[in-house]
C-alpha cells in the first residue's frame, strides 16, 4: 500500500448514512464511505457483510432506503445504473458482459458504437477504422498487452478479457472504477496483469473501488481499506495495518474503528 490520502483532500464519491432493508433483513445500517481522487480503496467483509447492496447502491442498480451520495461535493440521486454512467461511475462485475463473439475495439465501444460522418452516419453505419484505432491508443496508454484490437474475445485469456472489460469501464468512466472480484479464477500471471491495470488507471487519475476476498492482492494495492461486518462500517485500514488487523475486523474479534498508521 501507498501512503494514505491526505486528509484535507475531498472525496471524489462520499456516501452518508447509507440504509438498505429488504423485509426484515438489514442488508446495510448508517453507512459512510468514501473514494478519494486517484486513490484505490478496497471494501472488505465476509459474505453477508452488504459489500453488493453498497456497490449496487453506488453503481445506481439499487436505490437506498436512507442516506445521501455526493459527487465531488454535491448531492446526487441515482435512478438507476445509467444515471451513474453519466456521472462518471463505472462498474465492472464478476460476468464481466463481454461479447465473446466480438473483436475487442467492438466490445470497448459497445452500445456506444462511433458511426460514419455524413450520410452514412445518419443511417447508422458504424466507423470500425476509427473504433479501433482509438481502442488500440487506449489499450497502450493503460499498458493492456495484447495482439490486436481485431482479435475477437472468445481467443483472449482469462486475464487478457477481465482487462479488456476494465479499460472499457476506464474509457467512459470519468471518475470511478467500480471493480467486484476482478481477479477471481485467474492464475498468478494474469491475477498481477490485472492487479498492474489497476494501478495503472490509478495513475490516470482515476479512483478504483476494489472488492476482493484475496487479502494478499488487497494488501498489494490498496491506498485504503474499509470494512464491513453485518451491515456495518466496522473498521478503516491504513498503510501499516496487518491482515491478522482485517481478518479480525472482519470476524469481530477485534473493534478499533481504525487500524494501520496515521495518514501521511
Amino acid at each position: 500500500m501507498v501512503a494514505a490520502r491526505q486528509s484535507q483532500d475531498e472525496p471524489v464519491l462520499e456516501a452518508l448514512g447509507i440504509g438498505k432493508r429488504y423485509g426484515s433483513v438489514s442488508a446495510l445500517e448508517n453507512v459512510d464511505f468514501e473514494a478519494y481522487p486517484a486513490e484505490i480503496v478496497a471494501l472488505l467483509g465476509d459474505n453477508g457483510a452488504g459489500k453488493s447492496t453498497l456497490i449496487k447502491i453506488l453503481s445506481g442498480a439499487v436505490r437506498p432506503d436512507t442516506g445521501t451520495i455526493k459527487l465531488h461535493g454535491r448531492e446526487v440521486e441515482f435512478h438507476g445504473p445509467r444515471d451513474a454512467r453519466e456521472s462518471g461511475i463505472e462498474t465492472v462485475y464478476q460476468d464481466l458482459a463481454l461479447a465473446p463473439d466480438l473483436d475487442v475495439a467492438s466490445n470497448l465501444f459497445l452500445g456506444r458504437e462511433l458511426l460514419m460522418s455524413g450520410p452514412l452516419g445518419l443511417l447508422g453505419f458504424v466507423n470500425r477504422r476509427a473504433m479501433r484505432q482509438q481502442a488500440e491508443e487506449h489499450l497502450k496508454g493503460l499498458r493492456v498487452r495484447l495482439n490486436s484490437a481485431r482479435q475477437t474475445v472468445d481467443t483472449l485469456s482469462g486475464g487478457q478479457r477481465q482487462s479488456v472489460a476494465v479499460a472499457r469501464t476506464v474509457l467512459w468512466g470519468k471518475d470511478i472504477v467500480i471493480l467486484d472480484e476482478p481477479t477471481a479464477a485467474l492464475g498468478v500471471a494474469q491475477s498481477g496483469m490485472v492487479l498492474q491495470l489497476m494501478q495503472e488507471i490509478r495513475s490516470h487519475g482515476a479512483s478504483v473501488i476494489f472488492i476482493s476476498h484475496n487479502m494478499p492482492h488487497v494488501f498489494e494495492v490498496a491506498d485504503r481499506m474499509i470494512v464491513l461486518r453485518n451491515g456495518r462500517r466496522v473498521g478503516t485500514l491504513l498503510p501499516g495495518a496487518s491482515m491478522e488487523q482485517a481478518v479480525s475486523l472482519m470476524t469481530g474479534a477485534i473493534g478499533e474503528h481504525v487500524a494501520g498508521l496515521p495518514p501521511a
